[in-house]
């Protein structure tokens, strides 16, 4: 189960957007949770697994490769519900 977007804490959501945004180099306020990285922002396979890798370190999380991850949401809310409780805070 997803967390919804108005519980994410606004750090890991901005950190996310951070990295997300900059892969192509695209502004993070441009980037809106339900932008579809392919279809939207012309993200490829190798973009994807490169910030799949990123939240990865970051987080200190692992995706894995059957999660489906194809808007910036998807990716937000994923990081959310999988980052240990003391990383959120630590966050903060």
């Amino acid at each position: 189960m997803y967390a919804s977007t108005t519980t994410v804490p606004k750090t890991i959501q901005q950190q996310v957007l951070r990295i997300i945004s900059k892969r192509k180099a695209i502004k993070a306020r441009r980037l809106r949770i339900g932008s579809d990285l392919s279809r939207e922002l012309g993200f490829d396979t190798v973009d994807v697994v490169d910030i799949i890798l990123e939240l990865e370190r970051n987080f200190h999380i692992v995706i894995p490769d059957e999660v489906p991850l194809t808007t910036v949401g998807d990716f937000v809310n994923y990081v959310v519900s999988h980052t240990p409780a003391q990383a959120q805070a630590q966050a903060a």
